[in-house]
């Protein structure tokens, strides 16, 4: 399995998908963005799958590496095809479904590589959705919550028709509008050339795979405390999140992939709990056994500001359409974490 990942998280998905992987049988299946995060748990839940005899006759893993922190773990049953998705699709390739995976989601890199972001989720997608209409493939678009911008405490939990409090112009609108406009291509090409598209939003998602300068929370976190260092939060630490396992969000996009209504969005993550960061860490420091020493900082230079105040999805419509249902509390998921990084993170602070 994935080297990377933890071969008890790639079982759980396959038990918790159960018979709609029958769905994946003999079909050919491309991710872009395979070596990120998010695109590792779909690659190696594929691979596992193909091993079993009950996977995808093919599978594409397509990335071009720009920010990856590791190599392909050169899983079996996969062809790897080193390619930036901006680039026009090379000839000779052909998918039956489509995950489109490839993105610059942790905020430190798309305010570091603000074009390629909006490159990937505009240009990127449109190649895709291209190709897709050429193949009649079936095409799963990754936005992101962020693209709700900073919601009114009235339209918290977030459902999928609140238009979003965003701005144009502001330290995020790179990453934001770029996957508002993504979700408005994928819409066009189902609507004018019958693209069986469909969006999924992820909220906070994290696990195993996500490498200790990913700069996102709960790494970074985890990473600092296991090397005995402060615990940086920026502003006051009150913004609140809700945080979702990697297995459960996988398992959303998966069936949001074979059984999500072509044309609709769906948001995948956990309920609850909402909490703050400054909560946040004293949940951590339960789950590790010792008192962390936390340091409030403005935002750096390299982060890009205007967080939203408070996150939390609204999840009713994938569980009506998907029968989505996320198992792992936050705790159990941080244990899982915690138990992973203590083994893979160097410690070096």
């Amino acid at each position: 399995m994935a080297q990377n990942l933890r071969d008890d998280d790639i079982g759980q998905i396959m038990d918790q998908l159960g018979d709609v992987s029958d769905l994946l049988t003999n079909k050919s299946v491309l991710i872009t963005g395979a070596n990120g995060f998010l695109g590792r748990y779909m690659t190696a839940f594929l691979s596992e799958l193909a091993l079993r005899g009950r996977g995808p006759s093919q599978i594409i893993a397509m990335d071009n590496q720009l920010i990856a922190h590791q190599e392909y773990d050169e899983l079996p049953n996969i062809t790897y095809v080193h390619h930036d998705v901006i680039q026009p699709i090379p000839d000779g390739l052909h998918a039956d479904l489509v995950i489109h995976a490839a993105g610059v989601a942790s905020p430190q890199y798309y305010h570091k590589f603000p074009l390629e972001t909006i490159d990937v989720a505009v240009t990127g997608t449109r190649n895709m959705l291209d190709a897709a209409k050429k193949w009649t493939a079936r095409v799963l678009f990754f936005s992101s919550s962020e693209i709700y911008g900073d919601p009114r405490p009235e339209d918290i939990p977030i459902k999928e028709d609140y238009r979003g409090n965003v701005s144009c112009n502001g330290p995020r609108a790179c990453y934001d509008e770029s996957k508002r406009l993504g979700e408005t291509l994928c819409k066009i090409y189902h609507e004018q050339f019958s693209v069986g598209s469909v969006v999924v939003r992820p909220f906070n998602v994290f696990g195993p795979g996500m490498h200790q300068n990913d700069f996102r929370v709960i790494p970074s976190f985890i990473n600092n405390a296991l090397n005995d260092g402060p615990i940086r939060v920026y502003n006051t630490g009150n913004q609140t999140r809700t945080y979702c396992y990697a297995t459960d969000a996988t398992v959303g996009f998966i069936r949001a992939l074979l059984i999500g209504t072509p044309g609709e969005a769906y948001n995948i993550g956990n309920i609850g709990p909402e909490i703050s960061l400054l909560e946040l860490v004293r949940v951590i420091e339960t789950a590790l056994g010792k008192s962390l020493r936390i340091t409030h900082q403005d935002y750096p230079d390299t982060y890009p500001g205007d967080e939203p105040r408070r996150r939390q999805p609204d999840i009713s419509k994938a569980t009506a359409h998907l029968r989505y249902e996320p198992k792992i509390s936050l705790r159990e998921g941080l244990d899982r974490f915690i138990e992973w990084a203590s083994v893979t993170y160097t410690r070096s602070c």
